[in-house]
């Protein structure tokens, strides 16, 4: 799972293993270790309670929930991301973003692809 954070945007990249996964056990988590044996964790989760896709930060890291129902879909069909906002405290947005991860269109040094989805545009003849 790749995670990318922006300003208020909260962006994750799921392979097709991990898509399954979610799908099936409904949560997903990595962690990323630091010095001092310190550790930030970020997870997904599935919940059949949660209404529109949202984002929680404790002391263990971030963590993104979406409706079952959309995850379930989503696994299931050629959709690409699920999307969504959250209203912050003081008024601004937090924007989720979670995608399926396609494969690269031009090999990149150290960049793993092996359970990425096939890349839409590679039968352009791009590759």
């Amino acid at each position: 799972m790749k995670l990318r954070i922006r300003d208020n945007a909260i962006r994750l990249r799921l392979t097709q293993g991990e898509v399954a996964t979610l799908a099936k056990d409904g949560r997903l988590a990595a962690q990323t270790a630091f010095p001092e044996a310190r550790r930030f964790g970020y997870a997904i989760e599935s919940s059949p309670a949660c209404v529109a896709p949202a984002a929680y930060y404790t002391d263990q890291g971030i963590t993104v929930r979406l409706p079952e129902s959309a995850v379930l879909a989503w696994a299931a069909s050629g959709q690409v991301a699920i999307a969504g906002e959250q209203r912050l405290d003081d008024g601004a947005l937090l924007t989720l973003l979670v995608e399926k991860d396609f494969a690269c269109l031009a090999p990149r040094p150290g960049e793993d692809d092996s359970d990425t989805f096939p890349h839409p545009e590679a039968d352009a003849g791009r590759c």
